[in-house]
Formats: structure tokens, C-alpha cells, sequence
């Protein structure tokens, strides 16, 4: 799947992931009224609010950019209507070619990682019958309860032709209170990063990088470069650029000699982008999805120049 992914990049161009992280104060206000007048002020209107946003900005970007990546907390804090709206997400995305990582961040016993692992990359048993659930083709995964939490995911990762995004190096602002702990010489988010290296020497593809890739921060630009040279078959997934502060500059250490490696998101910055200038003045409300289209293009624009 990682190569998959690397030849989309190539294909467009431009290593952004659009984060598809909505919240009722992005979505505009015609089109909640629209859901609200069909469903009320409920769960289900919000979630159907979701989903027609979601299409639009996918509509508006699918030409420019190789994936997106739906948070799910955004949606299950809608309960089952919220679900159903993430799942139909990334059917609509997967329609149109894109490829889907879905923000997921499990990690547990792994007895639990199992059921994770076959709803959202394999396939769920139901008596002698298979079923494809939510159809991600990468979910991001939390190592902290170690090996035995993620190899229950390598199988479907395999027979599906799926991959992960293990989190090492994340962009929050405390992460460094546990990942930058000393660990016998070295900082803990290194030895996670080290194991997440050796995970993947199974699952290399034509690109020199595995299926199994990593989270690694914008916003923590020395610790991404010492994790480049320590992981140089490791993909990295960047979050942090633009609201949270990461810049281009920051995250070209993510980058290997040949411009690939890494993938960088954007959620707020793309899909809120009508409401900030220079977009708010130039797209009316309806046309939110162009100032979200103009927005990948300015970003595609700042990358290259510091890739």
C-alpha cells in the first residue's frame, strides 16, 4: 500500500494529506440550516452536515492531492449517525480515487488489537461470511503497550495490501513529557522509531519504504531529522503544519534526497480555509470548497519550494 500511496504522491505532485477533521463551526451556515430543516438540531443532522461537507471538499481537492485523512473522534462523538457519516466518507473519497488514512490512533491488548485490526483493515467473521467495515487503506496505531499491541495488524496488513502509521514522534505540545524520556542513552520516541524500522523490514516495497511508516511531528523539526537518518525505510506521516506552527521549512527534514518519504496533513488549514483571508474575502460562503481548493494549491506551492 505504501507504494501505492508514494505513486500518488508522484502522480500529483504534492504530499499533502487533507485532514477531513470537520466541526459544526467550520461547516457553513446554509448548509447546517439545510440538515437542521431535514433532521432537527440532532446528532444526525450534524453528522449528515458532516458528510455533505466532506463531499463538497472532496469534489473541490481529489485532482490535487493523494489522500485524506478523516479523524474519527470527530465522528463517533456523534454516535452512530457519526459512524455512518465516517463511513460514508471514505467510500465517497475511495470513489474518487484517493487514497484513505484514517485517524484512528488504537492501540491495546492484543486481543483487542485483533478486532481493531480486522474492522478497520481486514475483514469481520460473521459465521462463514467476511465483511469489509470501514474500508480504511491506512489507520494510525499507539505502540505504548508495545509489540504484542501492533503485530496484531501485520496480517491484514499483508492480505489486504493495507499499512499503518505507528505514532513516534507526535506534534502535540507536551508530547515530549514521555517520547523525549532518556531510555538507556536514548530518548524513548528514538527507541520506538528504531522498532517501528525493524517492524517494517518485512513489508518493503519497490520504493525502499515498508507499509508499517511512522508519525512524526512537524512541529519538532531536530527530532524529525535525527528520526529520518535513524528510519530511512520508514515513511513518515507529518502532522502539525500551518495552525499548530509546523512550517515548510520545519518538516523538509522529513523529506529523503528524492524529495519522497513523507506525507504532510492539513485539516484546519485546508478545510476552515473560507474562513480565514485571504480566502474569506475572495469566495463567497456557498463557494467554500474553492477557497479549500485554494488553499491545497498554496500549500502544494510551499512545500515544493523547501522539498
Amino acid at each position: 500500500m505504501m507504494d501505492q500511496l508514494i505513486e500518488k504522491i508522484k502522480q500529483t505532485q504534492n504530499p499533502t494529506v487533507v485532514g477531513l477533521d470537520p466541526r459544526l463551526s467550520f461547516i457553513p451556515t446554509f448548509l447546517k440550516e439545510e440538515c437542521y430543516a431535514q433532521l432537527g438540531k440532532t446528532p444526525q443532522a450534524a453528522a449528515e452536515a458532516f458528510y455533505r461537507f466532506n463531499c463538497a471538499i472532496i469534489d473541490a481537492v481529489y485532482d490535487l492531492v493523494p489522500a485524506v485523512k478523516p479523524q474519527v473522534a470527530m465522528y463517533e462523538m456523534l454516535g452512530s449517525a457519526g459512524i455512518e457519516s465516517y463511513i460514508r466518507t471514505i467510500q465517497y473519497a475511495k470513489q474518487k480515487g484517493l487514497i484513505v488514512i484514517g485517524d484512528v490512533k488504537r492501540g491495546d491488548i492484543a486481543s483487542t488489537a485483533e478486532n481493531y485490526s480486522d474492522g478497520h483493515i481486514g475483514r469481520v467473521a460473521v459465521e462463514e461470511e467476511r465483511f469489509e467495515i470501514y474500508k480504511e487503506d491506512f489507520i494510525t496505531v499507539n505502540p505504548y503497550l508495545g509489540y504484542d499491541s501492533i503485530e496484531p495488524y501485520f496480517a491484514n496488513v499483508s492480505t489486504y495490501n493495507k499499512g499503518l502509521f505507528v505514532l513516534v514522534k507526535t506534534s502535540n505540545p507536551h508530547s515530549g513529557q514521555l517520547q523525549n524520556l532518556d531510555v538507556g542513552g536514548h530518548t524513548l520516541y528514538e527507541h520506538v522509531g528504531q522498532l517501528v524500522e525493524t517492524w517494517g523490514e518485512p513489508y518493503r516495497g519497490k520504493y525502499g519504504y515498508s507499509d508499517i511508516g511512522a508519525v512524526v511531528g512537524a512541529t519538532h523539526p531536530q527530532e524529525a531529522k535525527k528520526l529520518r537518518q535513524e528510519m530511512p525505510h520508514t515513511f513518515f506521516l507529518v502532522p502539525g503544519y500551518g495552525a499548530q506552527g509546523g512550517t515548510a521549512e520545519d518538516l523538509a527534514v522529513c523529506f529523503d534526497k528524492d524529495g519522497l518519504g513523507a506525507i504532510v496533513n492539513s485539516s484546519r488549514g485546508i478545510i476552515a480555509a473560507h474562513q480565514k483571508e485571504p480566502y474569506r474575502s475572495a469566495f463567497p460562503e456557498k463557494e467554500f470548497a474553492l477557497a479549500a481548493r485554494e488553499a491545497v494549491l498554496a500549500m502544494k506551492t510551499d512545500l515544493r519550494r523547501c522539498i
